[in-house]
């Protein structure tokens, strides 16, 4: 009882909060002379502290000769430092060097040199072995495991890297000490080893996925020039092509102080633990800046459409519409159609679940981003007969009367107690929350996790029909379709005299294959 009466004492509070322009979450910010951005957010719920750090790197500072290098690197920073992971780090750099030599050898020879490529190949696996002999598997991740760590893992999206862990509050050191250390000293061993383990994992998570070519194939349509139509974890040609030279110039440029960003959330002491980060991270210099992603997404040349027949993979319809970066004023009319769109009560569902029965489930999702950001409609389609000329025409008459009238004061208000409810969300898991301080830093500021929903609440109904009528046209929307293969490619959709070239709305709030997990793997 206890339990349940603090809860609803902490939904009330932030309920008033998120409607009011106090912040709801309240940190602080320091940023070092050598760039490092620290957020600290006190939590004393538990005597733990959810440690994070980001790097801004990802598949959108990448081109197609070093597409997958951030992902692969993720992967490359388990593998221990010159004082973790090894026992004799002199003798291994050794062997590194060796083995680069080698692997240059091995990647200038003539197609048809197989002899040569023969001994080169068993010269490289005799030195694979006598490294490991050296090597300490997984002591960076034991070692968090020892302290009593939990949540130990990593990702990669198209904007950022991240390491993260929770600690009990009294082995906070271990993480600076070791999260510094592996900034200044990685060592990529058995780099190759490696590569062999993501193109493993790209197999598993994108060509063996039902939907995983799907999204991938269709972020290189509905993006034809932005570098987000790269995908995170690299085209396989790509991922076959990276060295370990490639590597280690990417790690040493960019995975310093100024591109980084370290939360902590949890029961900590504020002044002490800017302390100790200054003690720990103050002497690391600085590093080389990203080139400014400049590129600008051109206007469609007119509507795009991808079909995919495949029959192990579940029917869906997806419309996709380009929106502005953040922080563009739009986006927060955007967030409230997301809201109108979505849930058992939103349009869509009402629409197509409910009224025509001719689809499982349908939502619309604001997928706001840094550079560039997108709307979309998700529509999970009935597998045993997958109508998508009434599925199309009922989303393209939804999306059209949003911008043809206002949204209902009852719709309004429910779309802008969802963000409330998402802000409590964070409020009440410091591991979520730390995650979203780094994001919206990334983004513009990390106080923007409060601005954001204080400006939704002020967002009108008349905004909300603005911003339908401004984005959700044809020329601006690329559809994407996913079939069973016995299904003919649909014939041009009955929807287009229904739509009468008018506007309004639909989304995947994130691309499923923008983010890859990685770890010690």
């Amino acid at each position: 009882m206890k339990n349940k009466t603090w809860f609803l004492t902490v939904l009330a509070a932030a309920s008033m909060a998120a409607t009011s322009a106090n912040a709801v979450i309240k940190a602080e910010y320091a940023q070092l002379d050598n760039g490092l951005k620290v957020i600290l957010f006190p939590d004393r719920q538990s005597p733990t502290v959810a440690c994070r750090l980001f790097y801004v790197t990802g598949s959108v500072h990448e081109n197609f000769e070093n597409n997958g290098i951030a992902h692969l690197l993720e992967h490359m920073l388990f593998k221990g430092t010159k004082k973790v992971g090894v026992t004799d780090p002199e003798k291994d750099a050794v062997y590194v060097k060796k083995i680069d030599d080698v692997m240059a050898r091995y990647r200038s020879l003539t197609p048809g040199d197989s002899a040569e490529a023969r001994t080169l190949k068993r010269r490289y696996d005799s030195l694979i072995t006598e490294e490991r002999k050296l090597l300490i598997k997984y002591e960076l991740w034991e070692a968090y495991e020892k302290a009593g760590g939990t949540g130990l893992n990593a990702f990669t999206s198209d904007l950022m890297t991240a390491y993260f862990v929770t600690l009990p509050k009294n082995k906070l050191d271990l993480f600076l000490w070791l999260e510094s250390d592996r900034m200044q000293n990685a060592v990529l061993r058995e780099f190759y080893s490696e590569r062999d383990v993501v193109m493993e994992e790209r197999r598993m998570r994108v060509e063996d996925s039902p939907t995983g070519r799907y999204w991938e194939s269709l972020m290189g349509v509905f993006y034809e020039a932005h570098p987000f139509r790269l995908p995170t974890i690299g085209y396989p040609s790509n991922i076959r092509n990276l060295t370990r030279e490639m590597a280690d110039e990417h790690y040493r440029k960019y995975y310093k102080p100024n591109n980084a960003i370290l939360v902590l959330a949890g029961d900590i002491d504020m002044a002490s633990a800017l302390a100790d980060i200054k003690k720990y991270f103050g002497a690391i210099p600085r590093g080389a800046e990203f080139p400014p992603v400049v590129v600008e997404e051109p206007q469609q040349a007119g509507e795009k459409r991808m079909t995919v027949l495949k029959n192990n993979a579940k029917p869906r319809y997806d419309l996709m519409f380009h929106t502005p970066g953040f922080d563009h004023p739009d986006l927060y009319a955007l967030d409230i159609v997301e809201g109108v769109l979505s849930g058992k009560s939103g349009r869509l569902y009402r629409k197509l679940v409910k009224d025509l029965k001719i689809a499982l489930n349908a939502s619309g999702g604001n997928g706001l981003d840094k550079y560039t950001s997108n709307f979309s409609v998700s529509v999970d389609l009935d597998g045993s007969a997958p109508q998508l000329d009434k599925v199309e025409k009922a989303v393209w008459d939804v999306l059209y009367d949003l911008g043809q009238k206002p949204i209902t004061d009852r719709e309004l208000t429910r779309a802008k107690n969802q963000v409330v409810a998402r802000t409590l969300r964070q409020l009440l898991d410091k591991e979520e929350l730390a995650t979203e301080l780094a994001f919206w830093e990334m983004r513009g500021g990390w106080d923007y996790i409060n601005k954001f929903p204080d400006r939704v609440q002020q967002v009108t109904a008349q905004q909300v029909q603005d911003v339908c009528k401004k984005y959700f046209y044809r020329k601006n929307s690329t559809a994407g379709v996913i079939l069973p293969e016995e299904e003919a490619a649909p014939a041009k959709s009955k929807s287009a005299k229904s739509a009468k070239g008018g506007s309004a709305g639909g989304t995947p709030k994130s691309v499923p294959a923008a983010t890859t997990e990685g770890g010690a793997q």
